[in-house]
């Protein structure tokens, strides 16, 4: 890890209270200097067990990361059905609006996040089913990646963030070309970035071996604001992109990634608009001739 060491939060380094995470804007326990629009939660429950979020100005998506929920959302309970693991493909979520009071509880176990946005305006309470998220196979040949866009702006109504999250096979790179949206201008939002990572041996890794799943995540400076930032990342592992390029993530060979998005902003606009930058951005170009990575989709 080199640099810009307040963006990069290791397992343990932003828990707070019940949750394994607690980071950034809203009701979040961590929030570094200047970070202002989005935030992240994410909680290990034993059989039985529940966590509470109280009223606040902020919009929330409840996202199973292992097992099944029980949401509660001002009085009413919402079933999420849950997955094996985030490798398992989508899951049940649920968008619960602003201004209310939640409640999640695991009957069996299981491990959950909660993306976040201050926001103003009220939208309903959504249940997005498994087989209700579009999913993405998105670039091409070893930039292969599959992503699940149940909170993007196209799927969800919603104030103010963008959530989803990305699967990237063993030895491929995603969040590539390198990217940004930092600036509100023709063409590019300016969105803060969250993305937490949980990895995994890849299939034919040999039984009885010790592993150590690993992926890597890279953002530097696109102007005169100093970033610099290479980590090792592995499951639980939290990168903040305040600005600045962004990319690769990269899931090291034999190591599958994942990452969970979750952006936000101040512009009026809630849309995903990105510059490449323009020494990487021609590669885009050559996937037009490429196959997508027959692994996909997990």
């Amino acid at each position: 890890m080199t640099g810009s060491t307040q963006w990069v939060y290791p397992l343990g380094a932003a828990g707070h209270g019940p949750w394994e995470v607690s980071l950034g804007a809203g009701g979040a326990g961590i929030q570094p200097e200047g970070w202002a629009h989005t935030g992240l939660k994410t909680a290990r429950l034993g059989a039985g067990e529940s966590v509470k979020l109280t009223a606040e100005p902020e919009e929330r998506i409840i996202i199973p990361l292992q097992g099944r929920f029980t949401v509660t959302v001002d009085g009413t309970d919402y079933e999420l059905r849950g997955r094996d693991s985030v490798f398992s493909g989508p899951s049940d979520v649920l968008y619960t609006g602003v201004d209310t009071a939640v409640a999640i509880s695991a009957p069996e176990g299981g491990r959950a996040a909660v993306a976040l946005a201050p926001a103003r305006e009220s939208y309903p309470v959504r249940l997005i089913r498994a087989e209700e998220t579009p999913v993405e196979l998105r670039g091409a040949g070893n930039c292969s990646r599959q992503v699940h866009n149940f909170g993007t702006p196209a799927v969800l109504e919603a104030d103010r963030f963008i959530v989803c999250e990305v699967l990237t096979p063993a030895g491929n790179w995603s969040s590539y070309p390198p990217h940004k949206h930092d600036e509100e201008k023709d063409g590019e939002t300016s969105l803060e970035e969250i993305y937490y990572f949980e990895t995994r041996a890849a299939r034919g890794a040999p039984a009885g071996v010790e592993t150590d799943p690993v992926g890597y995540a890279r953002v530097y400076a696109s102007d005169e604001r100093p970033i610099d930032v290479t980590a090792e990342v592995r499951t639980g592992d939290v990168v903040l992109v305040p600005y600045g390029w962004h990319g690769p993530a990269m899931a090291a060979p034999g190591y599958d990634l994942y990452y969970l998005n979750v952006m936000a902003g101040p512009g009026r606009v809630r849309e995903w608009l990105i510059s490449d930058d323009p020494h990487h951005g021609w590669v885009r170009r050559t996937w037009e001739n490429t196959q997508i990575d027959p692994r996909l989709p997990f």
